[in-house]
């Protein structure tokens, strides 16, 4: 009979407890404590030692663990800090190459939808930006139920994806539309995150405070360029048809082009934006397949994480 308890090593023990405390001390020192550290570490640690199923479970997802944590310390030296914000040169970009000419001028997309909006676009767009974390993930538990190897690629360009992502946050700092709606050009450093009018009007319909409480704890508006929101999908597709799911591509075409809509349409985003995070995706899984998978001694690092969790 297979024993599901995975054998207690003391070096395994050393490693997991000496990482869980230095990441809460490290984490109380650079961004202050918050209990979701604590529930993250607590969460680790129990799958890790609960069963052999759990282990090897939480040993493929710890890939998204170290997204998380990377995102988190962001917060350390914000990217305002490090350049300028762009703020009216992107909207002025914007009206030049997509603006739409009305009977109140020339506007950009996210003006035109905001003049012209529809409950029934706005309630879209809501269920679109509430998934588009929760699709990506689920498509992970899938492959990682399916095919390990696969995952581990899944996981990894899902990583770099975003470490190309937050380098352009840096590089250059942007300003979402609805800033500009709301304060205009000028540079204000404290900024709280706003939802937009759209994903107002989906939490007012029905009566919660979903993307009020989400965008209330924003610590940085000015990194909207690229849309991350725009790559995710993008790569999911990618690892969809590389997996051959069939009709599946199909829904996960359609909710790809219901973000890239809505990030536009509830004012999050500028066209550019969204073509900044098609672009980061191609890039990220460019340098995947074409650079990462042909290294030999990368191929040997996934052989053995996929030991770890087969």
């Amino acid at each position: 009979m297979r024993n599901i308890f995975p054998p207690l090593n003391l070096k395994e023990l050393i490693w997991t407890t000496t990482g869980s405390v230095c990441y809460l001390i490290l984490s109380r020192l650079l961004i202050g404590f918050k209990i979701d550290q604590l529930v993250l570490v607590l969460l680790f640690n129990a799958l890790f030692y609960a069963s052999n199923t759990t282990r090897r479970f939480i040993l493929g997802f710890l890939i998204f663990i170290v997204f998380w944590i990377v995102f988190d310390y962001m917060k350390v030296i914000p990217n305002y800090l490090v350049n300028d914000v762009h703020i009216e040169d992107l909207y002025i970009r914007e009206k030049s190459l997509f603006g739409i000419e009305t009977e109140n001028g020339l506007l950009t997309p996210n003006e035109f939808a905001d003049q012209y909006s529809h409950l029934g676009l706005d309630l879209m767009s809501g269920f679109f930006y509430l998934n588009w974390i929760p699709v990506p993930l689920f498509f992970a538990f899938y492959l990682f139920s399916k095919n390990k190897a696969l995952f581990l690629q899944f996981a990894l360009s899902f990583l770099l994806v975003n470490l190309i992502g937050f380098m352009v946050y840096y590089i250059y700092p942007a300003a979402p539309p609805w800033y500009v709606k709301e304060y205009g050009f000028e540079f204000l450093l404290h900024t709280p995150g706003h939802t937009g009018t759209a994903l107002s009007h989906f939490d007012d319909f029905f009566g919660v405070e979903i993307f009020q409480g989400l965008y209330s704890k924003s610590s940085n508006v000015f990194a909207a360029m690229p849309s991350l929101h725009s790559a995710y999908p993008v790569v999911v597709l990618y690892f969809g048809l590389k997996k051959k799911v069939g009709w599946v591509n199909i829904l996960l075409a359609l909710f790809m082009i219901g973000i890239w809509f809505s990030a536009v349409y509830t004012g999050h985003h500028y066209i550019q934006d969204v073509v900044g995070g098609i672009l980061c995706a191609i890039t990220g899984l460019f340098i995947f397949e074409k650079l990462l998978l042909k290294s030999p001694g990368f191929n040997r690092f996934l052989k053995r994480y996929e030991m770890k969790i087969t």
